[in-house]
């Protein structure tokens, strides 16, 4: 069955579905412009999902080929991942921040090999255990990953400038950069009074930021090719405190439902941060690596039952946790120590 809600003033949210995904389900913005409408993310890349984004745009009123433009809040398979097919079908323009537009390209542009060697020596220097990286090393002497993930999403051709309007014709909905989940995630703030008159400065398309009912993965930011030190979780945490000074009416999220209280949702993010960050300097009053870190830190089920791939999201949460609290000066990395540890001071 086709979920399709319409939200009023001539934006209505598709539910696009994840395969094998405890999430359930990507929300897609149809959003009514006056040269045609334009999507707000697309979904997974997969034929049930693109099934549902074709019968949803249809209950809408509109022929997927009548698609006029897509907005890509960020480079993940659930939101950018049928924009190739929506593309082809339309000849949509595309648009994204440049920051993930570059990882899009380099993914295209990336040997599997070389990717996997990065993983492999990354893992290795955190202090994953031989039984992990095995499969990683025989993938990459083995040649089995031919391609990466994600090679079908669209190379954008449209750059999704902070601070300023996007070209929609008789709508007014302006770029927001919050990076942290990725580091070209934007949110996507509907100037415009709410439809049912709710108080407050208009509608937020909050992608993965601000979600109503759980935290984003906050991750470090993958580049084989730089060296940079950077500070996902700062940078998060600063989005957050942004995004709660816009006073909006209501929120759209990519995820789950819409919601209110856009500042009072913040604040209970902004205090989960702070409560795992105290809660990682009491663990490390041993010295620890990253891995073990990642062992010993609460998730939604115990880390024996973590599938292997969660596990390397999980290791570079915890990474991105530690890389914080040294930035702020609360722990720092042992003198010497390989793989590399890291003390709560």
């Amino acid at each position: 069955m086709t979920q399709v809600t319409e939200h009023g003033g001539g934006v209505w949210s598709i539910k696009v579905p994840i395969p094998d995904n405890p999430l359930g389900h990507t929300l897609v913005h149809v959003l009514d412009t006056d040269r045609g409408p334009v999507l707000v993310d697309t979904g997974w890349d997969d034929p049930d999902a693109w099934d549902t984004l074709v019968a949803g745009v249809a209950a809408v009123g509109v022929d997927i080929a009548g698609i006029h433009g897509v907005v890509i809040t960020h480079h993940h398979p659930d939101h950018h991942g049928l924009s190739g097919q929506v593309r082809e079908a339309s000849g949509a323009w595309i648009a994204m921040h440049a920051a993930d537009t570059a990882i899009v390209r380099r993914t295209r542009e990336s040997e599997p090999g070389t990717w996997l060697s990065y993983l492999a020596a990354k893992l290795a220097a955190v202090g994953a255990p031989e039984e992990h990286l095995a499969p990683l090393r025989a993938a990459r002497t083995g040649g089995r990953m031919r391609t990466l993930p994600g090679l079908r999403a669209a190379l954008p051709d449209r750059e999704i400038v902070p601070g300023e309007l996007l070209d929609l014709a008789g709508r007014r909905l302006r770029a927001i950069w919050t990076p942290g989940h990725t580091p070209g995630h934007v949110c996507l703030h509907l100037e415009e009074d709410h439809p049912a008159g709710l108080p407050g400065r208009g509608r937020l398309f909050s992608g993965d930021h601000l979600l109503p009912g759980i935290s984003p993965h906050i991750g470090l930011y993958e580049d084989p090719d730089d060296a940079t030190v950077t500070d996902p979780l700062g940078d998060y945490l600063d989005s957050l405190e942004r995004i709660g000074r816009l006073g909006v009416a209501e929120v759209l999220p990519a995820h789950q439902h819409p919601f209110a209280d856009a500042a009072g949702r913040v604040g209970e993010l902004l205090d989960h941060h702070e409560e795992r960050l105290t809660g990682l300097l009491a663990l490390l009053a041993t010295p620890l690596t990253p891995w073990q870190l990642a062992e010993r830190m609460e998730w939604n089920r115990p880390w024996e039952q973590i599938p292997y791939g969660s596990r390397n999201i999980a290791v570079s949460e915890a990474e991105a946790h530690v890389r914080r609290l040294v930035k702020l000066g609360r722990a720092e990395a042992v003198p010497g120590s390989g793989p590399v540890t890291y003390v709560a001071v």
